[in-house]
């Protein structure tokens, strides 16, 4: 048996195991078999990411000019591109999503941190009219502080991205807490997180899973802000946990998009936009259709194509 890898967390730029040494193991889905090792981060690990992200907002990050950001955000995006098959071949390993897919995803991702770099230096405030001719008034923009970002597993890196870009353009700093489902992409991203220049302790990410992790992590009195995506018992959590630190939050919850295929539709082209909908990533995706809403006049006949290809018939041959 191939010995496992043993994967480390990333606390104040410094790669890390758990405080007390402890780990659970990180599955292959189309093995079944472990193929990692990674870090179960303790109240004192997840107390030291929080500490060493609240640091960093006084020091080189707090210091730095919107344009100096936005170009270590360049850089990340330009690395991110390069190493899109590697950070893919490892998402697939630990999720079981196609490859085609997910070296596409962080070549994408890279155009959103893109978008971001370049946004840095556009947040600004505004001066306002007041009908007092001695008096002047205007609004500044400041960074909220520490962003907690829960990530889900099944889009990991496309989440991340979602939720980083726009924390660090702002100049806040983040701890990402990784899915314990899937750790290993967004821990192989922190090591073109360190490449990208970005300083010690901006960005930190720790694993865990949510008894002790994410409940820390999400209640913990530096943090000014969490960004959850993850399925409603854990959101409900969350929001207990807030109760702890006032932080703002923002979740990200199931969502499945219904279809609606009205009679002049193309039957056959939308057969197979439901069945991709559906099926596409086993239903593990957060846009999958869930409810077809169909004209009376192609139910009938929509359905029966849908069971079909369900089936593995082909269309208009039932002997195949």
């Amino acid at each position: 048996m191939a010995e496992l890898e043993t994967l480390q967390m990333l606390i104040d730029g410094q790669w890390c195991a758990a405080s007390d040494g402890a780990a659970f193991d990180c599955i292959d889905p189309s093995t079944g078999l472990a193929w990692a090792r990674i870090p179960e981060a303790t109240y004192a690990d997840v107390n030291r990411a929080v500490e060493a992200a609240a640091t960093a907002l006084d020091g080189p990050w707090g210091a730095m000019t919107p344009t100096q950001r936005g170009k270590h955000l360049a850089r990340l995006a330009d690395l991110l591109a390069a190493h899109s098959e590697e950070i893919g071949r490892i998402e697939t390993r630990d999720t079981g999503k196609m490859f085609k897919e997910t070296a596409w995803q962080a070549t994408y991702i890279a155009e959103y941190l893109h978008f971001f770099a370049g946004a840095a230096d556009k947040i600004s405030g505004d001066t306002l009219p007041i009908d007092k001719p001695e008096m002047f008034v205007f609004t500044n923009r400041e960074p909220l502080g520490v962003i907690a970002a829960v990530i889900p597993w099944n889009s990991q890196m496309f989440l991340t991205a979602t939720k980083l870009g726009p924390a660090l353009a702002a100049g806040n700093t983040m701890v990402l807490k990784a899915s314990e489902h899937a750790s290993a992409p967004l821990l192989a991203f922190g090591k073109l997180v360190a490449e990208a220049g970005i300083p010690p302790g901006v960005v930190n990410i720790i694993t865990g899973h949510g008894a002790v992790c994410g409940r820390e992590l999400t209640r913990h009195p530096k943090v000014a802000r969490v960004a959850f995506t993850g399925g409603p018992a854990a959101a409900a959590q969350v929001i207990k946990n807030s109760a702890e630190n006032f932080a703002e939050v923002s979740l990200e919850l199931g969502g499945k998009s219904p279809i609606i295929v009205f009679d002049d539709a193309n039957i056959e082209s939308a057969v197979n936009g439901a069945i991709a909908g559906i099926f596409a990533a086993s239903g593990q995706s957060c846009v999958a259709g869930s409810r077809l809403y169909l004209h009376d006049d192609i139910a009938d006949d929509f359905l029966a194509r849908m069971l079909n290809i369900a089936r593995g018939i082909v269309i208009g041959d039932p002997q195949a």
